[in-house]
């Protein structure tokens, strides 16, 4: 027994160094985390600290407002292709009729008796217009075509013409609104015509902000709205395939308190002792903090490598990330490098010695 455990002694003996390096207890000196704030700002000079409370500024006015960030998290989420398996009324060219609703404004015409045509009838709040003949008619919630055939029914049922041929069209679209959220030039309510799609809504909102948009946008759509069976879900678009044309299925018709929403790109940040400090897009795959000072073209002569801070904000509370990056490029320690998360912000400060 004693030679077994001295064996075992020795062995542990041996393979320690090899357990460290592979991310053993040495782990915990290769990365400290703390939330003391003062810490980022060490060892940058009055540039770099210039630079980084700029960020600071600009990543906070990046953060989606918290309500809106709920929604998001907390409502079911469908690709476009998903979204129209489920619903095959708006395949194809026709998409969904538009319902007239109270204050939007029509124009009627009747065949027979141009004097009985009218121009710019305005939908009561209620839903209701008044006609010649036949006195308040109600039309919220019916198509056009339904209009048409209900006005002439009823100058038939008073007698006054029988099969009348009756043309109603909307001049001025008013029940319906859509908002348009997010990396566009003009974001706000707009009216909702018929038949628009979501290129429609982005151009109304006078495009993409081009430097700001992500790969990515979505439609927060809400279902049966003002019933029981009210709900919200999301509809995920791949924007960069609708904006360049190879994927229209992005492409769908909108409808009555669509919220279309193009999240700003996700970038992080590098400051301080590197060569080309900046803002850099994060991309599909996972970035770490070694391939983040890579793609800023290394250190510089002066930088503090291993007093290399990470800024970030978790929950709503900054943390403050301090990474050893020469343990994690010394050989077996790879798998400690740290992944970068969107708004991150590294801070190299320079070495005074």
């Amino acid at each position: 027994m004693r030679i077994l455990s001295l064996f075992i002694l020795i062995l542990s003996l041996a393979l320690s160094p090899f357990i460290s390096a592979c991310g053993g207890l040495v782990g915990r000196d290769v990365v400290n985390v703390t939330t003391v704030k003062n810490s980022s700002q060490k060892g940058l000079d009055k540039e770099a600290l210039a630079k980084l409370e700029e960020i600071k500024k600009a990543r906070k006015d990046h953060f989606i407002d918290p309500g809106l960030r709920n929604v998001i998290k907390a409502t079911p989420h469908f690709s476009a292709s998903e979204y129209l398996a489920q619903k095959p009324g708006v395949k194809g060219g026709a998409g969904i009729d538009y319902t007239v609703g109270g204050h939007d404004v029509l124009n009627i015409i009747v065949y027979e008796e141009k004097d009985l045509s009218r121009e710019t009838i305005r939908v009561s709040g209620e839903g209701y217009i008044s006609f010649p003949l036949i006195d308040r008619v109600k039309v919220d919630g019916l198509t056009t075509s339904e209009i048409e055939n209900l006005i002439s029914l009823k100058l038939a049922e008073q007698q006054y013409l029988l099969d009348a041929h009756v043309s109603v069209m909307v001049v001025e679209y008013n029940s319906k609104r859509f908002l348009v959220l997010g990396a566009v030039k003009t974001p706000g309510s707009y009216s909702l015509d018929a038949q628009e799609r979501v290129l429609d809504a982005i151009s109304r909102a006078e495009g993409i902000v081009a430097d700001q948009a992500g790969k990515n946008g979505m439609i927060i759509r809400t279902e049966n709205p003002g019933t029981e069976k009210e709900h919200k879900l999301i509809i995920d678009l791949d924007l960069h395939g609708l904006l360049k044309g190879r994927d229209q299925v992005s492409n769908l018709y909108l409808a009555d308190k669509d919220v279309i929403f193009i999240p700003k790109a996700e970038h992080f940040y590098i400051i301080g002792q590197v060569k080309s400090p900046g803002s850099y897009p994060l991309t599909d795959r996972e970035i770490t903090l070694i391939e983040a000072i890579s793609m800023a073209e290394g250190f510089t002569p002066v930088a503090s490598r291993n007093k290399t801070r990470i800024i970030r904000v978790e929950d709503g509370v900054e943390k403050i990330l301090q990474i050893k990056v020469d343990a994690i490029t010394d050989a077996g320690k790879k798998i400690q490098d740290v992944l970068i998360q969107p708004n991150d912000i590294i801070v190299v400060p320079e070495s005074f010695f």
